[in-house]
């Protein structure tokens, strides 16, 4: 990872207009732990909606995959979802597990490599957002398939999603997938819990952003200081999470100096929801059609399978 590079990424962005921060800079070790628990809570029906989803049409995503494949997984975290794919997958080549945050991802592919000890698994210490060099195989592969689940499309930017999902398709070349968790319009009230947990985990995650900085980039953020906000915005049908500073206050990282007015806020991360058909007319625009389509009963999240350039359709 280019550290100078995210240095530049949050100068710039704690000086515009709407200050922010790439939300990458979640997850450290600290960060990582914090989205384990926020997975875990009642309110946060996400990662248990695509599990559940996930078991139920397993045969289906694994017969689409097919005997042989490479499994990349963008943002593995634990890979606890993983699992589900690793115990279905026929003659697997390997599975290569791509994180931002090496010590979790140490410690998440060690764990998988002793589950499986018959499975290549070959971490790649990285920031997917950018391209990066896959491992070399022992042997040759069927097809490569990308495993992006969770909601982490939704925190791009359309347009970034765009980039990112024909990056994506880049790296698995001809005959490649895409096996993607995509969250989708609901009830703004669901949303609000989610993100607004009564545990203050959320709270916790996004005040680690600051301590962080702190940590790394020399900043000297007084976290009691701030307070997390997060909120549906129905006009850009996105979640937006925000740092409020609670006093007008000067802020330093490294020599930077960075002025806050009272109320002044941080924008940490967006999150947006998609309906069937605006996610279908996203993908298209990234090169992808939507082959399969799964949700739950009461249409709160999506797992859907994707294929470069081909209409195959149920």
């Amino acid at each position: 990872m280019d550290v100078e590079q995210l240095r530049r990424q949050v100068l710039h962005g704690l000086h515009r207009p709407q200050k922010e921060l790439p939300c990458k800079l979640f997850y450290d070790e600290r960060g990582s732990q914090l989205f384990e628990a926020i997975c875990e809570l009642e309110e946060y029906y996400l990662t248990r909606t695509e599990i559940a989803i996930m078991q139920a049409h397993i045969s289906e995503v694994a017969a689409l995959l097919g005997r042989g494949c490479v499994l990349i997984e963008y943002g593995s975290g634990s890979s606890q979802k993983t699992r589900i794919l690793l115990d279905a997958l026929q003659d697997l080549v390997a599975y290569i597990p791509v994180d931002i945050s090496e010590i979790y991802l140490q410690h998440s592919a060690a764990n998988l490599a002793a589950a499986y000890p018959g499975l290549a698994v070959l971490p790649v210490w990285a920031d997917y957002t950018y391209p990066f060099t896959l491992p070399p195989l022992n042997r040759p592969e069927a097809r490569k398939v990308a495993y992006f689940p969770g909601s982490t499309i939704g925190n791009f930017y359309p347009d970034e999603a765009i980039a990112f999902m024909q990056r994506i398709a880049q790296t698995t070349g001809h005959n490649g997938a895409l096996l993607i968790g995509v969250d989708l319009k609901k009830d703004p009230d669901a949303l609000h819990r989610a993100y607004n947990d009564h545990a203050g985990v959320t709270a916790a995650f996004n005040l680690n952003i600051l301590a962080r900085l702190n940590r790394e980039f020399g900043a000297d953020f007084q976290l009691d200081q701030f307070a997390h906000y997060a909120f549906y915005n129905d006009l850009e049908g996105r979640i937006e999470m925000h740092l409020i500073s609670q006093q007008a206050q000067t802020v330093h990282v490294g020599e930077q100096t960075i002025p806050f007015k009272a109320g002044e806020t941080i924008l940490t991360e967006v999150s947006y929801k998609y309906t069937l058909g605006e996610f279908q007319h996203l993908a298209a625009q990234a090169g992808f059609n939507v082959g399969r389509a799964w949700t739950d009963a009461g249409c709160q999240f999506s797992v859907q399978y994707l294929i470069a350039g081909k209409e195959e359709r149920a």
